[in-house]
């Protein structure tokens, strides 16, 4: 590229040079055509474009001469500039060939390495060949050696053996067996006694409040004192008339009637009633009140039980019976009244007959007098149901009603279709959300079950139902559960509970596996 510019620059000093030379050639011929006018004129135009060409000539040439220089210093930079970098390729081409050929001494090394190690490792091989071989054929030796010796082969001695394993497994798994069986015979009854106390620990309080205590509300504290009476005499008359004991303490416009016979605590809250409205407050007073207060119970017990015969269409009852009937209003049962009880179990029993073509006359009778076991003016050491049947057979009932009574817990063999039906309408009556709390053997069976349903897998060591039954703690063992099993554990035993078991709610299952270290210093 710079040569080129030189030429150009030579071509262009060629030119002038043409130029000037033009320029002569044409001064001289425009004097020859002015007819040489003049000699002297001519040679002083001569002489003028002599010196005119020859400035014009230096001045381009100088020209020239600076482009030439400029040009030149150019393409030396650029020359320059150019030996530079590839110097510099030069220099990383050599670091790299360095790098490259360190490489190449590298790869060589360890190939060499591999080859030797590959060696080492072939002849390794062919020496655990030899000693395999060696060790099967004195395995071979030996077994045939057994075999001679023990007349069998080898499959038949392994046979034997297995054989003999599972008969000494399944002898020792049968008095495993029969010693747990002994144990669970001689610790159930005192386990039975243990969960029946706990459960009337926890449960007996909250019942007997509920069942043996009303509230007497009152229009201020003052009248609280005339109730106490002088030195207390009043408050000891009613309680020995009403055999209540009435409880004054801190509680505002309130007395507390405490008594496990609803009859007596409601005879005490009338009586107080009529004693507060007229105002005379004495020990004379108070055994009147009291008096035909227990005359007015009576008569409504008794109104009470005709009227429910009346409205049931239930005939020819025994006074008695009627009586215990409209005794039932006082009386409840796991927090459901025992009268609405028994009316709804009669409805429900006559139902139930007509559908299966019995007579449903019968059968609502037998509904209605079911729990007349749990209102006698006597309180035998009977169960309820059994002491209703003889109240029944006393006051000659038919033979169907009596068996149904005695029969609808159990207690004795049912001999008619109508026993079943009782037994089977106590059981919706009483067995229907919210018509009674659940019975306290059935809240500690569930509890049991899930602990039972989660003992059951491979690993659980230990498991615990809390919160109610809402949630189960499964203790495992850390040498047979990892983390993630532990997880699956989990699944599992939800599902199995979701799957097996009828709760309320939510249950959650948690199972921990925890791992100890224990060492002594001595």
């Amino acid at each position: 590229m710079r040569q080129t510019k030189i030429m150009s620059v030579l071509a262009i000093i060629f030119i002038a040079v043409a130029l000037i030379a033009g320029v002569v050639a044409g001064f001289v011929i425009a004097n020859s055509r002015l007819n040489q006018s003049s000699v002297q004129a001519k040679e002083n135009l001569v002489k003028e474009a002599e010196v005119k060409a020859e400035s014009l000539k230096q001045e381009k040439i100088l020209q020239a001469k600076e482009k030439f220089l400029q040009l030149k210093a150019e393409h030396d930079k650029s020359v320059n500039e150019r030996n530079q970098h590839l110097a510099q390729l030069e220099n990383k081409a050599k670091q790299r060939e360095s790098e490259l050929a360190k490489k190449v001494e590298e790869a060589t090394r360890k190939d060499k390495e591999l080859e030797s190690q590959k060696t080492q490792l072939s002849s390794q091989v062919e020496l655990y060949k030899k000693k395999s071989e060696e060790i099967e054929k004195s395995h071979r030796k030996q077994v045939e050696l057994l075999e001679k010796v023990s007349g069998l082969s080898a499959d038949e001695a392994k046979a034997q053996l297995i054989e003999s394993v599972k008969a000494e497994a399944k002898t020792e798994a049968m008095a495993f067996i029969k010693d747990t069986m002994d144990e669970a015979k001689i610790n159930a009854n005192k386990e039975a006694k243990k969960i029946i106390i706990q459960s009337i620990q926890r449960l007996a309080t909250e019942t007997a409040i509920e069942n043996s205590v009303t509230v007497f509300h009152i229009e201020s504290d003052e009248i609280k004192g005339r109730i106490i009476g002088r030195e207390g005499r009043n408050i000891r008359a009613l309680e020995a008339a009403t055999g209540v004991e009435v409880i004054v303490d801190d509680t505002p416009d309130a007395i507390t009637l405490s008594c496990f016979d609803s009859i007596r605590r409601e005879i005490c809250r009338l009586s107080l009633h009529q004693l507060v409205t007229d105002g005379r407050i004495h020990p004379a007073r108070i055994e009147e009140i009291v008096e035909k207060t227990k005359k007015m119970i009576d008569e409504e017990i008794v109104e009470t039980g005709k009227r429910t015969c009346i409205d049931l269409g239930i005939h020819g009852l025994h006074p008695e019976l009627i009586r215990m009937v409209g005794r039932m209003k006082y009386r409840s049962s796991y927090g459901q009244n025992l009268l609405q009880h028994s009316r709804e179990v009669a409805n429900l029993c006559a139902i139930m007959a007509s559908e299966m073509g019995l007579n449903p006359k019968i059968a609502k009778r037998a509904g209605l007098l079911h729990d007349i076991g749990k209102v006698p003016d006597e309180e035998p050491e009977l169960p309820h149901a059994i002491l209703g049947m003889k109240l029944a057979e006393k006051y000659k009932e038919k033979p169907e009603v009596c068996n149904a009574i005695g029969a609808h817990h159990d207690e004795i063999e049912m001999t008619t279709l109508y026993s079943p039906i009782v037994q089977v309408c106590d059981a919706i009556s009483g067995a229907r959300p919210g018509a009674r709390r659940e019975v306290a053997e059935q809240y500690m069976k569930r509890l049991k079950d899930l602990e039972a349903l989660a003992l059951g897998y491979d690993g659980v060591e230990k498991t615990y139902a809390i919160q109610a039954g809402r949630e189960v703690r499964v203790l495992v063992s850390a040498d047979k559960v990892d983390d993630k099993q532990s997880e699956q554990l989990a699944f599992d035993i939800s599902q199995k509970i979701q799957t097996e078991m009828t709760y309320p709610g939510q249950v959650k299952v948690t199972v921990i596996r925890e791992v100890r270290a224990t060492a002594y210093a001595k």
